[in-house]
């Protein structure tokens, strides 16, 4: 005869359960003790249960019954996704975007504060704080409403969230962690570099929705890659996983496309939209240095994509929209040293990927760490 549960089993098996009712309201319309049994798979009388149980807690509410109803309505229940709120932060090198969202991931507010690429760690730490005071006052909640935050920054980042690359200027060994910090009561905040997050965001909402397996690059005046190995982030022992852009022959820059398009000034963002627009009207000159920037670039993806065997590879960044240039040649190399040629997509997120990452960032240590205590301590105030 099998042994009978334990406490603490019953307890685990509680904790199960909630997770997987509150899974089912996550993103969803509000939903009966019915319907929420029929999707998890629980007995009426544990649905009832677990649904008390969230409600006590504040992880679920109640919604009114709908006016004009014949008889009794049946109950309805959703997530709670204003019980709490994170903050997502994307560092870069001409501005600072803070966005707050919900528990659910909806954006509630967004605030940009532009920079001088060339400014120092003083200027640009003075516009990441204005961006996250005016994102959260324009949200209307209070820092100490923010559960956690998730910040993106050009550059590696070391396993303690410190920077340990110099792609900004002054940059590196700033700790975005304490800085950020002071605005949220000291909540956890969680800092990783910008292509890696942008990864998370893909596949939390992008193109790579329904691949466990992705390779993202970031492309740009700056080479990143971030990837996602059975449907999560990877980011290696050191941190350092994916770091193709430090190599010279993977295009780090559009200067490694050579001197044949004339308009080429540097290598900066201006110059990359000259050389796009220019492309994209036929160009010869600019059409050629693409090609060879897309021959670098899959000279990097190759190697990943050899070691991983991924089932998607997503091409991103803030010029994503006009991406579509790079894939032909991109493709066409790619197949001459892949075994396998994964799929190749452009990302839908374009410029929001980093900030929408940061947001995916802070909601999974939220739901890693938070869902045993309850919400309602911390809900917003009035």
């Amino acid at each position: 005869m099998a042994e009978g549960l334990s406490g603490g089993d019953l307890s685990r098996l509680r904790r199960l359960n909630a997770r997987t009712v509150v899974e089912t309201l996550k993103g969803g319309p509000p939903l009966t003790l019915t319907q929420i049994s029929v999707r998890t798979g629980l007995s009426r009388a544990s649905t009832d249960d677990v649904v008390r149980e969230l409600l006590e807690q504040g992880w679920v509410t109640e919604e009114e019954p709908t006016a004009g109803q014949v008889g009794r309505p049946a109950r309805r229940f959703r997530f709670h996704a204003e019980a709490g709120w994170v903050l997502g932060v994307d560092i870069c090198a001409h501005r600072t975007l803070a966005v707050v969202a919900d528990l659910d991931g909806g954006v509630r507010h967004a605030a940009m504060t532009a920079v001088d690429p060339d400014a120092d760690r003083t200027a640009r730490l003075a516009a990441v704080d204005v961006a996250v005071e005016t994102c959260v006052a324009g949200a209307g909640v209070r820092g100490a409403d923010i559960w956690a935050s998730g910040v993106a920054t050009v550059g590696l980042v070391d396993r303690d969230g410190r920077v340990a690359s110099e792609a900004l200027p002054d940059w590196k060994g700033v700790d975005l962690a304490a800085h950020v910090g002071r605005h949220i009561a000291s909540r956890p905040v969680l800092v990783e570099s910008d292509s890696k997050l942008a990864a998370l965001a893909e596949h939390w909402q992008g193109a790579g929705r329904y691949a466990d397996d992705m390779v993202y690059l970031f492309v740009g005046s700056r080479v990143g890659a971030g990837l996602v190995v059975n449907g999560r982030l990877h980011r290696g022992y050191g941190n350092a996983a994916g770091e193709v852009g430090t190599l010279p022959a993977c295009g780090t820059n559009l200067s490694a496309a050579g001197p044949s398009w004339p308009g080429r000034r540097g290598s900066g963002a201006g110059d990359w939209l000259d050389l796009l627009g220019a492309a994209r009207k036929g160009d010869r000159a600019a059409l050629s240095a693409v090609r060879v920037y897309a021959q670098q670039l899959a000279c990097g993806a190759a190697a990943l994509i050899l070691t991983l065997d991924p089932h998607l590879v997503v091409l991103g960044g803030p010029y994503s929209a006009d991406a579509d240039l790079l894939l032909t040649p991109f493709r066409q190399e790619l197949e001459r040293w892949c075994i396998r040629t994964p799929e190749v997509r452009l990302s839908p997120l374009g410029d929001d990927a980093v900030a929408l990452g940061a947001v995916r960032f802070a909601l999974d240590h939220i739901e890693e760490h938070r869902m045993d205590t309850p919400a309602r301590p911390t809900m917003p105030s009035a």
